[in-house]
């Protein structure tokens, strides 16, 4: 239903805005809009054959308002602050700025006598009426605890009072109060135009006909969430990598917009996402490790594809006979070269990897040390024998370790528990020896050696 009346809307602001596929849509936001509209004493100047600025821009926005008065069931409040309009200039107020219409479903009627009867006459504290913005919303409750507050800022001139807009702007945005704001520039001189490129979006109106299309294309970005996929290129340069996390982040602010698994839809495609055209967003992907999506500007009214790649293949590590084992071995993966851990990954599983070259610790008594190079869309299988399990049985706790013994080449193993007089071991296959000395024996003559040998699956009892 909303749809068909947004549609409406935009017919009569504007002609060949692209029109949206029918997409499943949840719940969408409620949608906080705060017009800032320019009432200094240039808005008196002529436009063309239109009439003044000030002319143009209440007829225009009064058939803004009428066409939004349309829509049933809205997920819209409006608001509308007015600077320039309560004091003439000579001489200069800067604090001339008001909010003379705060947000609420029915505040539309309020909004349009307003702007009736508003008469330029003063100054131009835009940084000022951006920063009172702050105030407007925060005053104003968010019923459904989500809320898209948006600023639409219409202007003929440029700052008057010594403020800095775009500090201004960027403070809101930082905070999280506003999303980037939207700018229309009314008649703007060419020199002036740049001077709001960091505010916000900017439209530059040089007549009615331009001023009316940037009215309708805001509304658009504003009240129509845009589609998007995220495409996660396999080696061969197909979005077929898929079931990792992606968390995407609003550049400006940091914070997380976007929380979700991966998925290739039913046609092996991957699915559509909603997101919101006025936010600027960079992202991770939770592959291992983890690869990043650039900084993406979605463009409104289109079908957006984001892209990074993520070109993985399989390490799988295997243990004959391990099922029958609670407590399988572990193998720590780190980047080669580098300390930080990437996972830890038991035997007798297959995990995902960025193709590249690892460092892999393996957690079995002996440790051992692999270097393994894992290619896109292959599987690369290291495999390792079963332990046995080795109880050392002592009369009493002592000081010991046990030695692998390889070819006469004594490797030390690990160290006995001191306070234990019974303990278990899962060795890997070969041959042992184990040095011990008792606590109470306070000569190195009392030390005890004692071989043992080790088979797959099997379990050993060394007596002391």
């Amino acid at each position: 239903m909303m749809r068909r009346h947004l549609i409406a809307i935009l017919a009569i602001l504007s002609s060949g805005l692209m029109a949206q596929s029918a997409l499943p849509e949840p719940e969408p936001a409620l949608n906080r809009i705060l017009f800032i509209m320019d009432a200094s004493n240039s808005m008196y100047g002529r436009w063309e054959d239109s009439g003044t600025k000030m002319e143009v821009a209440q007829r225009l926005m009064g058939r803004l308002l009428d066409s939004l008065a349309q829509v049933e069931d809205p997920h819209f409040q409006l608001a509308l602050r007015v600077y320039g309009h309560q004091k003439p200039v000579p001489p200069q107020d800067c604090g001339d700025t008001r909010l003379e219409v705060s947000f609420g479903h029915s505040s539309i009627p309020r909004i349009k006598k307003v702007l009736r009867r508003l008469r330029p006459m003063g100054t131009t504290p835009i940084a000022l009426s951006l920063s009172k913005a702050a105030g407007d919303f925060a005053s104003a409750p968010c019923p459904s605890g989500n809320c898209r507050d948006i600023v639409v800022l219409i202007t003929d001139g440029k700052e008057e009072c010594g403020g800095d807009p775009c500090e201004a702007s960027r403070i809101l945005q930082k905070q999280g109060i506003t999303l980037k704001p939207f700018v229309i520039g009314v008649g703007l001189d060419q020199s002036l135009i740049d001077a709001f490129d960091c505010v916000g979006t900017f439209f530059d109106a040089r007549d009615e006909g331009t001023f009316k299309r940037a009215l309708g294309v805001i509304v658009n970005q504003i009240l129509d969430e845009t589609s998007a996929q995220v495409n996660l290129m396999d080696v061969h340069g197909h979005p077929s990598e898929s079931n990792m996390p992606v968390v995407l982040r609003n550049v400006v602010t940091g914070k997380v917009s976007e929380a979700f698994v991966h998925t290739l839809n039913y046609q092996n495609n991957p699915d559509t996402i909603q997101l919101d055209p006025l936010i600027t967003y960079e992202g991770v992907v939770y592959t291992i490790p983890p690869v990043t999506i650039d900084s993406v500007m979605i463009n409104p009214g289109k079908h957006n594809h984001i892209g990074t790649e993520a070109h993985q293949g399989n390490l799988t590590l295997k243990v004959p006979g391990l099922k029958s084992m609670q407590n399988p071995p572990l193998a720590v993966i780190r980047n080669q070269g580098e300390t930080t851990i990437l996972n830890v990954q038991p035997f007798n599983s297959s995990v995902r990897y960025i193709a590249g070259t690892y460092d892999i610790d393996i957690l079995t008594l002996p440790r051992y040390q692999e270097e393994v190079t894992i290619k896109a869309g292959q599987t690369q299988s290291l495999t390792f024998p079963a332990p046995g399990n080795v109880t050392v049985q002592m009369k009493s706790s002592g000081y010991g370790s046990i030695f692998l013994i390889e070819g006469g080449l004594w490797t030390w193993v690990t160290h006995l528990q001191d306070h234990l007089t019974r303990q278990q071991l899962s060795l890997q296959p070969g041959n042992y020896k184990l040095v011990y000395r008792p606590k109470s024996a306070m000569q190195t003559s009392y030390s005890i050696t004692k071989t043992f040998t080790v088979t797959s699956g099997s379990s050993t009892l060394v007596r002391i």
